[in-house]
C-alpha cells in the first residue's frame, strides 16, 4: 500500500499541547514535544489498563517506550513538568487516591474468594493475607525516575493484586543515569509486553515470599537527555547501542534534536507574542479537565476495537515497512529492525490517542496520526545512528576550541580519548586524515617537549570574493576589497597601483597591520623560466599570469603568477613565511624566494595577462606544523639530489611510468629552447638519479627521437 506520509495529520489534542510547549520554550521543534505528549497519554491509558482487540482476536495492551535526545537548555525537563503538573495532574491525583484504591479493594475481594475456594480456606483469612501483601508493597507511584528490579517487581505485584495501574519509568539525563538504572532498563525490556519472570527470593518470617500471581501489567518508559552525554564515543555509547540491538530499537519511538538546529532565532515581536500565548493556561486547563474524566472507574479495562478500515490501513502500513526494510543495506541492522517492527508500536500509539479521545474504537484518523509520528521517529532514529565516530568527534572538538590543547586536556574533556600513547596516536592520525577531507585542519607543534594541537575549520574559497587591498601609494591609503576572480586582471593591469594579497588595518601596509586571511598566492618570476613553459608546467591549475614592467621576451621573462587557493588560510607572519618557503620548494622553476611576507606589495602593470583554467591550488601540503607538510618536506629531503624541475616530474606527472615522465621532462627542455645535446645530457643526468632508471639505449631510441622531431617542428615553425 502506498501511503502519502506528508498528507497525514497529527493528533489534534496533542498538537494543542505541542504548541504550548513551543511557545514556552521559544522553539519550533515539534517531534520531541510530540513524543513527550504521546508518552504521557499512553501512561494514562495504561493506568486504566486500556487494551486493543486485534483482528486476530488477541488483546494487546496500550503502552509506549521513547528515547528523546536534545541539547542542554532545550527545555526537556520543563516540558515533562508541563505534562505531569498541568495535563495529567488531575488524572494522576484521582487515579492514585480514588480509582486505584477502589479497584484494588474490589479485586482483592475476588482473589480472596477464589483462593478460599481453591484451598478450602476462610475467605477473610485469605483477604487478610492479600491485604498484607498489598500494603507491604508500599504506596502506588504514578511514575518513578529510578529504582531496582526487585523494587519494580514488588510494585508490579501490587498492580497484579489491584488488577489496575501500570509501571511508568521516566529517566532524565539518560546519559548520566543509564548506568545506575541499567538493572531497571533491562527489566523493562521484558515488561514491554506486560510480563516478566519471577525471581526466587529467600523466604523468611520478616520477608515472606508472596504467592505467584498470573497477569499482565502494562509498562511505559521515557528516557531523555543530551546526546553528547549518551553518545560519548566510549562505554556509555557502547552500552546504549547494545540496548538498541537487544530489543529497544524495535520497541522505542525516537526524537533527536541536533545542537546546531535546535533553536530558531525569532524577532522580538514574535517572541513577545509567543510569551503571551504561553501565559494563557486555558488550553492546558481544558485538556487537563478532559483527561481527568478518563480516570473514572467506568474506563477501567476498556478494550478498543479496530474496525476493518483501520485494520486494512494497519496491515498496509506493515507491508510498506517490511518492503522498505528489505531495501536497507546489510550493515544497517538496527535501522532494519526498527523498520520491520515499526507498525506494531504504531498501533499502540494509535490506541493511546483513541483512549485520550474517549473513543470506543481506533479510527483511521487515530492510526494516521500515529503513523505520522512513527515516520518522524524513524527519521530521527536514522539521525541518531549517524553519530560521528570517535576520531571525527576528536577532530571537530580540536577545531572548535581554536586554541592550543594538550593530550592531557583532551583526556580530561573527552571520555573516549585514549590514555595509552599508541591508541592515542592512532586516533589522532584518523582525526587528521578525516580533517583533510572535511575542511578541518589540525596542526602539531612541540614546546619544551610538550606536544600541542591546534585546529580550525577551513573556509572554502569563494571565487567571487578574492582577498586584496590596493593603493596608489606604496605604504598608505590601502583599500580592502573582494573582487571576483575573473575581474582580478583589472587591478593587475592598472598602472600606478600597488596591491597586497591580504587585507590591511587602517590602510597602512605593514606586517603588523596585515590581517590574517588570504585566498591568493603570488609567485614572482624574475627571469628564471619562460612564461609559456611556466604555463605548461602549471597547466593543471587555475591561475592568472601577467607580465611586469621589466619583462623582456628577448633577455628575460619577468612575470607574476597568481594562484587562487582552495581554502582561506589564517596564518601569522611566521607561519605565512614558512608556508611560502614550502611552496617555493615545491615549484618546478626558480622564483624570487625573498617575497614571502604577508604585507608584500605588488606593482600593477598594463602588460600582457592571461587566465588559465584548472584546479584550485591545494594549500594543505604547504601549511606548517601539519602532517601533510611533514610528508612534503620528507619527500623533498628524500629527493635532495634532484633539482626542482626533476622533482616536479617525479611527484606531479604520469602514473609512475619512467618513460612517460622522462619524455615530458625532455619536452619541457625542448620548449625552453635548449639544443639537442643539452636536452640529451639533462635527460640522462635525470635518469641516472632515478632508482629504476632506463637503459641509455632505450632513451636514445625513444625519448630523444621524439625530442629531435619536436625540435625540427619548432625550427620549421
Amino acid at each position: 500500500m502506498d501511503i502519502n506520509f506528508k498528507e497525514l495529520k497529527h493528533h489534534p489534542m496533542s498538537e494543542k499541547i505541542v504548541q504550548v510547549m513551543q511557545d514556552r520554550t521559544q522553539t519550533d521543534e515539534s517531534l520531541f514535544y510530540r513524543l513527550m505528549v504521546a508518552n504521557h497519554f499512553a501512561m494514562a491509558a495504561a493506568q486504566m489498563r486500556c487494551d486493543m482487540r486485534m483482528p486476530e482476536g488477541n488483546k494487546v495492551p496500550v503502552n509506549m517506550y521513547s528515547v528523546e535526545l536534545a541539547p542542554s537548555n532545550f527545555g526537556k525537563s520543563r516540558t515533562a513538568s508541563i505534562m505531569n503538573d498541568e495535563v495529567l495532574n488531575q488524572f494522576s491525583r484521582t487515579f492514585v487516591d480514588q480509582t486505584f484504591r477502589i479497584l484494588s479493594e474490589n479485586h482483592i475481594d475476588k482473589l480472596a474468594v477464589k483462593r478460599a475456594n481453591r484451598r478450602a480456606t476462610d475467605p477473610d483469612e485469605e483477604r487478610e493475607t492479600l491485604v498484607g501483601e498489598y500494603n507491604r508493597a508500599g504506596p502506588l507511584l504514578f511514575c518513578f525516575d529510578s529504582g531496582t528490579a526487585p523494587g519494580a517487581k514488588q510494585l508490579r505485584h501490587k498492580l497484579l493484586l489491584a488488577d489496575a495501574g501500570a509501571l511508568n519509568l521516566i529517566v532524565d539525563e539518560i546519559g548520566l543515569n543509564m548506568g545506575k538504572n541499567s538493572e531497571m532498563i533491562d527489566l523493562f525490556m521484558e515488561l514491554y509486553d506486560g510480563k516478566t519472570g519471577n525471581a526466587l527470593n529467600k523466604n523468611t518470617k520478616e520477608n515472606p515470599r508472596n504467592a505467584e500471581l498470573k497477569g499482565v501489567t502494562p509498562a511505559n518508559m521515557l528516557l531523555f537527555g543530551t546526546d553528547n552525554k549518551l553518545f560519548d564515543g566510549g562505554l556509555m555509547e557502547a552500552a546504549f547501542l547494545s540496548l538498541l540491538k537487544s530489543g529497544y530499537a524495535r520497541r522505542c519511538f525516537f526524537a533527536y534534536v541536533d545542537e546546531n538546529v535546535n533553536k530558531k532565532m525569532v524577532e522580538a515581536s514574535e517572541a513577545l507574542e509567543r510569551a503571551k500565548r504561553a501565559s494563557d493556561s486555558a488550553v492546558l486547563e481544558e485538556v487537563s479537565d478532559h483527561v481527568h474524566r478518563l480516570a473514572d472507574i467506568i474506563n477501567n479495562r476498556k478494550t478498543l476495537l479496530i474496525p476493518d478500515a483501520t485494520a486494512k490501513l494497519m496491515y498496509g502500513y506493515k507491508v510498506n515497512c517490511e518492503k522498505r526494510a528489505m531495501k536497507l543495506k546489510r550493515a544497517q541492522n538496527l535501522e532494519k529492525t526498527e523498520m520491520e517492527s515499526r507498525f506494531f508500536k504504531t498501533i499502540k500509539l494509535a490506541g493511546a490517542y483513541a483512549f485520550i479521545d474517549d473513543a470506543i474504537e481506533i479510527s483511521v484518523a487515530h492510526l494516521e496520526a500515529a503513523i505520522k509520528v512513527a515516520e518522524e521517529s524513524g527519521e530521527a532514529f536514522m539521525q541518531m545512528l549517524s553519530q560521528d565516530k570517535p576520531h571525527v568527534k576528536l577532530a571537530k572538538h580540536i577545531a572548535d576550541l581554536q586554541e592550543n590543547v594538550t593530550h592531557s586536556d583532551l583526556t580530561e574533556d573527552l571520555s573516549f580519548y585514549p590514555r595509552a600513547a599508541n591508541q592515542r596516536a592512532d586516533m589522532l592520525t584518523l582525526a587528521i586524515s578525516w580533517g583533510y577531507k572535511h575542511n578541518v585542519l589540525i596542526k602539531k607543534e612541540f614546546t619544551d617537549g610538550i606536544e600541542f594541537l591546534r585546529g580550525e575549520t577551513l573556509e572554502e574559497t569563494d571565487m567571487d570574493n578574492m582577498i586584496v587591498s590596493y593603493s596608489d601609494d606604496i605604504a598608505t591609503g590601502y583599500a580592502n576589497e573582494t573582487p571576483s576572480w575573473d575581474q582580478l586582471h583589472i587591478l593587475t593591469q592598472t598602472s600606478g597601483y600597488h596591491w597586497v594579497n591580504h587585507h590591511l588595518e587602517g590602510g597602512h601596509r605593514t606586517e603588523d597591520t596585515a590581517k590574517e586571511g588570504f585566498n591568493l598566492v603570488v609567485i614572482d618570476v624574475d627571469g628564471g623560466v619562460d612564461i609559456n613553459i611556466a604555463k605548461n608546467l602549471l597547466k593543471d591549475y587555475k591561475a592568472l599570469f601577467y607580465t611586469t614592467k621589466r619583462h623582456d621576451p628577448q633577455n628575460g621573462h619577468r612575470f607574476r603568477i597568481i594562484l587562487p587557493t582552495n581554502y582561506v588560510l589564517h596564518l601569522d607572519k611566521v607561519d605565512y613565511k614558512q608556508f611560502m618557503r614550502n611552496l617555493y620548494d615545491w615549484l618546478p622553476f626558480d622564483v624570487d624566494d625573498g617575497t614571502g611576507q604577508r604585507a608584500r606589495k605588488w606593482l600593477a602593470h598594463a602588460g600582457h595577462y592571461e587566465y588559465t583554467d584548472g584546479e584550485l591550488l591545494d594549500v594543505l601540503p604547504f601549511i606548517p606544523k601539519t602532517t601533510k607538510n611533514q610528508e612534503l618536506r620528507q619527500a623533498i629531503n628524500e629527493t635532495s639530489n634532484l633539482d626542482n624541475l626533476e622533482r616536479w616530474f617525479i611527484n606531479n606527472t604520469g602514473d609512475g611510468n619512467r618513460n612517460n615522465q622522462l619524455l615530458k621532462f625532455a619536452m619541457v627542455l625542448v620548449d625552453a629552447g635548449n639544443d639537442f645535446n643539452t636536452v640529451r645530457q639533462k635527460v640522462l643526468e635525470f635518469n641516472n638519479k632515478l632508482p629504476d632508471k632506463l637503459e641509455e639505449q632505450e632513451i636514445m631510441n625513444t625519448i630523444m627521437v621524439s625530442a629531435g622531431k619536436a625540435m625540427a617542428r619548432n625550427h620549421a615553425a
